[in-house]
């Protein structure tokens, strides 16, 4: 199998050290995950633009969507950054580890946007009408569901890169989802 180093700002082309220098400036650090993106000249700024994009969701929705679709996918990196921003976000230790699993007993837009997310990336875009519906009637629009479907394949993409690299965990690892069974 084929190591994937991470790269360090002389690694990377021109542009890619300017983001290096701003991910610096904002968050104090590369993710690692960034960093890997940065193997491609491109890559690294087309994903920052997308994933920073407008969006009719708000930063809590996005992270609801973020854990659901990380968890499905199996993304220990992804879990571990979006549980550290879940809780910069004001979510608990106990309602990410709900929403990793798909829903949310507190609130009932993220139970339906959870459960949506968990649907479509564990269905891959074939979606349970009874799920889209209950999305809907907790208040969710047509174009909501459209920036749900675009997060969904934005957090897609940076689980399927960590899994095929498997780049080092530069977060606090999230703890395993360990679901009651009755």
């Amino acid at each position: 199998m084929s190591t994937f180093n991470i790269l360090k700002r002389e690694d990377v082309s021109a542009n890619n050290q300017a983001i290096f220098d701003n991910l610096n400036k904002a968050l104090g650090f590369v993710p690692n995950l960034y960093a890997t993106y940065a193997n491609s000249d491109t890559a690294l700024e087309n994903y920052l633009t997308f994933a920073n994009a407008k969006t009719s969701l708000s930063a809590k929705e996005k992270e609801v969507v973020n854990l659901a679709v990380s968890q499905v996918n199996d993304c220990i990196y992804c879990l571990s950054a979006h549980t550290a921003i879940g809780k910069m976000n004001g979510f608990t230790d106990a309602q990410i580890l709900e929403l990793r699993a798909g829903f949310s007993t507190v609130n009932e837009k993220f139970d339906a946007l959870a459960k949506l997310a968990k649907n479509i990336t564990e269905n891959r875009g074939k979606t349970d009408q009874d799920v889209l519906e209950n999305y809907f009637n907790a208040g969710y629009t047509k174009g909501n569901l459209i920036d749900t479907i675009s997060l969904v394949g934005d957090k897609t993409i940076s689980n399927y890169i960590h899994s095929t690299t498997q780049v080092p965990v530069d977060f606090p690892v999230a703890p395993p989802l360990e679901l009651e069974t009755i």
